[in-house]
């Protein structure tokens, strides 16, 4: 995924989750300016597998603490989401009624 998809992606997420905000290029990584502070998004280097982003929060960053690990996309859209307080969205279930 280059930083220019996953900006994309972290913009639709922002749309569906109900979060005004803007997503930029930073120094080594993405920015998520939001209502809710600054939160950045960041490749892991290859060796620090099975780790593949960083996400920093601004109580985190205000703490003096280290970036979080995500192992997977869906890992770091999750923790954002949850972290940024942003809504479900609408959920689709496959199955039998």
């Amino acid at each position: 995924m280059t930083d220019a998809q996953l900006r994309g992606l972290l913009l639709d997420c922002l749309k569906l989750w109900e979060i005004g905000g803007t997503v930029s290029a930073g120094v080594g990584g993405l920015v998520v300016e939001t209502p809710n502070g600054r939160f950045t998004v960041r490749r892991a280097d290859p060796g620090l597998r099975p780790a593949r982003w960083f996400y920093q929060t601004p109580w985190r960053a205000a703490a003096g603490r280290p970036d979080r690990a995500a192992p997977s996309i869906v890992a770091l859209l999750s923790a954002l989401r949850n972290a940024m307080e942003g809504t479900g969205g609408d959920r689709l279930r496959v199955g039998r009624l």
